[in-house]
């Protein structure tokens, strides 16, 4: 029976630095060229998660955007779950009515960019675009209109709870969006995705891709629970919610201590 093994990135696979350790680069480097299926699966684009894993060989496709691509280890995209052009229509009419003024990610010209308008954005959004200059997909604009472009498949807000919760509410029946506080910055994120856009989705799309019968999984967010309910097997790092942990096969060591890694080389033998 084949097996894919896929793993979160943020506070899970990841160190603190955020990035992928020495020790596991190794170990699952060694087991992929084993013939062993280890990918992951994050709410990070493809540019940012190729940066923080830059030691990984991206021997099997990844699921990024928290389930919107399926890529491979160029960033093609083999598979995509987008928003309609009324979706995204009616998300943008109703994010700007309310004065809050998001960071859109769409396919221009089957290129992925995200769009905003600098003289707008709050402190919290500036920030987060300032640790993104040397991004190739930034695509700053001047218009509303222009925020409208293209196939979206993701909109940021980032701000105070008081701001972005409220959207929140009047979305999240509607679409998949995540509502939660950054771990790095503190600041709170509303991420709004097409519906069908989730990584349980993603990994059920990638494990027949890869012709794989059974998945086991390893998370720490909230945002980890629908993929550990599809998995035949699911670990939850030590540092994970509690959410998380109740309904997680076990729940082994800390991502500070490379555990997604070193579970992999004990379970996993040839």
């Amino acid at each position: 029976m084949k097996t894919l093994y896929i793993s979160d990135l943020d506070g899970t696979l990841l160190d603190s630095t955020p990035n992928t350790s020495d020790y596991t680069n190794e170990t699952i480097n060694k087991l992929n060229a084993d013939g062993f299926i280890i990918s992951f699966a994050t709410a990070r684009s493809y540019t940012t998660a190729k940066k923080v894993t830059k030691g990984l060989d991206m021997t099997h496709p990844a699921v990024v955007h928290t389930g919107t691509f399926i890529v491979d280890k160029d960033g093609k995209i083999l598979h995509k779950n987008t928003f309609s052009k009324s979706d995204s229509d009616y998300i943008l009419d109703v994010v700007l009515s309310l004065g809050l003024n998001p960071i859109v990610y769409s396919l221009i010209d089957n290129k992925e960019q995200f769009s905003f308008i600098r003289n707008r954005l709050n402190k919290e959004t500036l920030d987060f675009l300032s640790k993104r200059k040397d991004d190739p997909r930034t695509r700053e604009i001047h218009t509303t209109e222009s925020l409208y472009d293209g196939e979206v498949y993701y909109f940021t807000l980032i701000g105070d709870e008081d701001i972005t919760k409220p959207l929140y509410e009047k979305l999240k029946n509607e679409f998949q969006c995540y509502f939660q506080q950054d771990m790095y910055s503190g600041d709170y994120w509303l991420e709004i995705l097409p519906k069908n856009a989730t990584k349980a989705n993603a990994i059920k799309q990638l494990a027949e891709m890869l012709n794989c019968q059974k998945i086991v999984a390893f998370g720490d967010g909230i945002n980890d629970v629908e993929m550990f309910k599809l998995s035949d097997e699911c670990y939850a790092v030590e540092n994970a919610v509690k959410d998380l942990k109740s309904i997680a096969t076990a729940v082994i060591g800390s991502n500070l201590d490379d555990a997604v890694a070193q579970w992999l080389k004990e379970n996993l033998k040839r």
